[in-house]
C-alpha cells in the first residue's frame, strides 16, 4: 500500500507502530534518532513520516525543518507523550501535516494516514494540472478536412478502450495532442498522463527513467526512484519516439506489456504495474524492423491501433483555422490587442512550405503578432516564413 518511516527514540512505541502499519499491508523503516530519520528521507522516497518530538541528537521539531528546508515532500505526521495546544500548533506551523499524541490510538492512526494520503494525490494531481495547463493552454486538435475529422472519430471510438496505440507522423505534427486527447476521453482522465521521450533520455538512462531504480544502483542513484511506468500505473503512459529506444529497454518493455510487471534497476522485486500505452514515432518502423533496429514483436505489441498524423503541407485548409487559434492564443499570453490577418496573408500562409508543421507555424504566428502591425499583411507572411516554390 505504501512506504512508511517511524523516527522515534523509543523501542518499544517503534515496535508497536510497525506491527499496527505491516498489519494495513505498509512497507516500514525504522529509525531511532532524529539524524538516522533525517539521512533516511533524503535517501528514499516515503509516501509518510511519522516523527517523535523528544529524541536525543535532533529533535523532531528540527528534523521537520530540515525536511521542508530539504523540500522532501512526504506528509510528516509529529507524535509526542508530551503534547499540547502550543507544541500542536507550532508543529502545524512548521509544515506537519497532523499531531498526535501517545499514547498512540489506532483507530486515530489510521484516519491520520487515510488523510495524508489523499493529500498527496491531491498535491500530485495539482502538479500534473499545472504541467498540462502550462504546456497545452489553448489547445485542441484544430481542423475540419477529412483527415483530421478521421482522426477525432478515430480517438471517440479507441478512447474510451484500454487498446494500446501508435501514432505515426513527422516531427511537429502533433503527435503528443491526439495522444493528450486519446487521455483524455478514456476512463483514466482523471489519473496521470505520463510523457516520456524516449529520443531525449541517453540509452544508459531510459531503463532508470522507465523502471526507476534502487538505491545505489549506479553511481548518482542515492536514492529510490519510481520510474514511468509506476507512476501511470492508472494513467496513460506515452511513449514518444519510441523508434528511439535502446535494444536492452526495448526488451523490458515489451516484458512489461506482457506481464504488466517490472523490476527496478539494481532491484529484484517484481512491481505490478497496468499503465494504458499509447507510443508515438517519426519513424518507418517496419523499415526499422527490417534493418534490425526495432524489435517486430514490440511492434505488434503496441500497434493495436494505428493512427497517422498528416503533415501541415498535407492539410493546407486547416492553416487559416490553425492560424487564427495561434494569433488569438498568443494575443492573450502576451496581453496585446487582438490583431487579424487579411485574406493574402491566409492565402499566402496555406502557400507556404511547412516542413516544422504545426510547430513552425506556430513560432511564425507568434512571432508575427509580436512583431507586425495590427493587420498581418501576406507581405508580413512571405517575410517570416518560407514559401513554397
Amino acid at each position: 500500500m505504501g512506504k512508511i518511516l517511524v523516527i522515534d527514540d523509543e523501542k518499544s512505541i517503534r515496535r508497536a507502530l510497525t506491527e499496527i502499519l505491516e498489519f494495513e499491508d505498509f512497507e516500514v523503516d525504522e529509525a531511532q534518532d532524529g539524524k538516522e530519520g533525517l539521512d533516511k528521507a533524503k535517501s528514499s522516497f516515503y509516501d509518510i513520516i511519522f516523527c517523535d518530538i523528544k529524541m536525543p541528537k535532533m529533535d523532531g521539531m528540527e528534523v521537520l525543518e530540515a525536511i521542508q528546508k530539504e523540500k522532501i515532500e512526504s506528509p510528516v505526521i509529529m507524535i509526542s507523550g508530551h503534547g499540547n495546544i502550543e507544541t500542536a500548533v507550532e508543529a502545524i506551523k512548521k509544515g506537519a501535516f497532523d499531531f498526535i499524541e501517545k499514547p498512540l490510538d489506532l483507530n486515530r492512526i489510521l484516519v491520520t494516514i487515510r488523510n495524508a494520503g489523499d493529500r498527496s494525490s491531491l498535491v500530485e494531481e495539482k502538479k500534473t494540472l499545472k504541467k498540462t495547463v502550462q504546456r497545452f493552454k489553448g489547445s485542441s486538435i484544430i481542423g475540419e478536412t477529412d483527415e483530421i475529422m478521421q482522426i477525432k472519430e478515430m480517438i471517440a471510438k479507441v478512447g474510451p478502450s484500454e487498446a494500446r496505440v501508435l501514432i505515426t507522423g513527422e516531427n511537429g505534427t502533433g503527435k503528443e495532442l491526439v495522444a493528450r486527447s486519446l487521455h483524455d476521453n478514456s476512463p483514466r482522465k482523471d489519473h496521470p498522463f505520463i510523457e516520456v521521450n524516449c529520443a531525449a533520455i541517453p540509452a544508459e538512462l531510459i531503463e532508470s527513467e522507465l523502471f526507476g531504480h534502487e538505491k545505489g544502483a549506479f553511481t548518482s542513484a542515492v536514492k529510490q526512484k519510481k520510474g514511468k511506468f509506476e507512476l501511470a500505473t492508472k494513467g496513460t503512459l506515452f511513449l514518444d519516439e519510441i523508434g528511439d529506444m535502446s535494444a536492452s529497454a526495448q526488451a523490458k518493455v515489451l516484458r512489461a506489456l506482457q506481464e504488466n510487471v517490472i523490476q527496478r534497476v539494481g532491484g529484484e522485486k517484481n512491481i505490478k504495474v497496468n499503465p494504458r500505452i499509447v507510443a508515438a514515432t517519426n519513424k518507418n518502423l517496419r523499415k526499422e524492423i527490417e534493418e534490425g533496429n526495432f524489435r517486430e514483436d514490440l511492434f505488434h505489441r503496441l500497434s493495436v491501433i494505428l493512427i497517422h498524423v498528416p503533415t501541415l503541407n498535407d492539410r493546407p485548409d486547416d492553416i487559416p483555422l490553425l492560424a487564427d487559434h495561434f494569433l488569438t492564443m498568443t494575443c492573450a499570453e502576451h496581453g496585446i490587442p487582438r490583431k487579424k490577418f487579411s485574406e493574402d496573408a491566409l492565402e499566402a500562409l496555406k502557400n507556404t512550405n511547412w516542413s516544422g508543421n504545426i510547430r513552425e507555424l506556430r513560432n511564425i504566428v507568434e512571432r508575427m503578432v509580436i512583431l507586425c502591425d495590427d493587420e498581418i499583411t501576406g507581405f508580413d507572411v512571405n517575410t517570416f516564413s518560407n514559401p513554397r516554390s
